[in-house]
């Protein structure tokens, strides 16, 4: 791949972070991780990148930051003024780059139609049809990435899918497991934990939960009182704890209850060698296939309890190899690459 233009300078990139954490997140942050690890990548192979986000991010990047740290990290800032700060931060010095990535979700497209410097969006996800219509009045304006095919819009033209990668440097590969299970995920409805929490049960099998409280309600009526010496709940963990929560656990319990857009939480226990137990909904067959574990139908509790009984017997080394082949940062980074000389070209 190119990473030259025609003065024969390094490709210039903005990109674009959300800051409800720091990049990369100590625990939880998800958008702010692929960020991270995308742009450390670039930085690797002679991208010339400026991020913008937290003051407190960690990157070999150039940083640019108006807000101190993750609006959800701190108490008493305002998010609409740290956003309206964060975003005219970079597109007033929008003609300093070849490609603006925006990974802010919305709100950025109302300032890319203003800039000449092409704007491309990986979408996250969708948060609600109240956000399309930004989304529609920018298509073919702005360049749209999918994060899998399942979580594209009809509505919308995409440049490209391109899946979530992993630092597997970062998540050794376990070719025993453990007796436990493991649900990683936020506490709310969406996500299933209290499913999973009666899957172990039914499965004879303990299980640790690991996550923020997203729904404090949900946690404390459906969650919080079926915890016990079996079932326990650890909190939102960083990515050490993590590798060993997922690479010694015998499955991890993924029983969701929306479309999932990716699931970067099943990609990293395969890259351990854990398999994955989902409901087939979004994302999952395209992430999980027929190599990284069982898919069972939304609300099937017990196909969900006989794949953990088969889990026992499950050729981890066989979730691996598809993250390998599929899910890793330098192969995602090879495709922002290909969307971006498209996009210059």
């Amino acid at each position: 791949m190119t990473l030259t233009q025609t003065s024969g300078r390094p490709l210039r990139v903005a990109m674009l972070a959300p800051i409800a954490w720091r990049v990369p997140p100590r625990h939880y942050g998800p958008w702010e991780r692929v960020v991270s690890l995308l742009t450390e990548e670039l930085v690797r192979l002679g991208v010339e990148v400026t991020l913008f986000a937290t003051a407190d991010s960690l990157t070999t990047a150039r940083l640019s930051a108006t807000a101190p740290s993750g609006y959800e990290e701190t108490p008493g800032l305002d998010v609409k003024v740290e956003e309206a700060l964060h975003l005219s931060s970079l597109f007033g010095r929008a003609a300093e780059f070849d490609v603006i990535h925006n990974h802010a979700d919305f709100l950025p497209l109302s300032y890319a139609g203003l800039v000449s410097t092409p704007t491309v969006t990986t979408i996250h996800g969708f948060s609600g049809p109240a956000i399309l219509p930004v989304y529609r009045q920018m298509n073919g304006r702005s360049t749209y990435v999918s994060i899998s095919d399942a979580d594209r819009c009809p509505e919308l033209s995409y440049a490209a899918t391109i899946y979530h990668g992993l630092d597997l440097s970062e998540l050794a590969f376990d070719a025993h497991g453990g007796e436990s299970l493991v649900f990683f995920g936020r506490m709310h409805g969406d996500k299933g934990a209290a499913d999973a929490i009666r899957i172990a049960r039914a499965a004879g099998r303990p299980l640790l939960l690991a996550g923020i409280v997203q729904d404090r309600r949900y946690f404390e009526e459906e969650v919080e009182p079926l915890l016990g010496a079996d079932i326990r709940y650890l909190g939102s963990v960083g990515p050490q704890e993590r590798e060993r929560l997922l690479g010694g656990a015998l499955a991890l319990l993924h029983p969701i209850h929306f479309d999932e857009p990716f699931g970067l939480s099943m990609a990293e226990a395969m890259a351990c060698g854990t398999p994955v137990i989902a409901y087939n909904r979004g994302s999952v067959p395209e992430v999980v296939g027929s190599e990284g574990g069982f898919i069972v139908p939304e609300g099937d509790e017990a196909a969900a309890v006989r794949a953990v009984h088969a889990a026992a017997g499950f050729d981890r080394r066989a979730a691996r190899a598809r993250v390998e082949r599929l899910f890793t940062v330098q192969r995602m980074a090879q495709e922002y690459l290909k969307v971006y000389q498209g996009m210059l070209a």
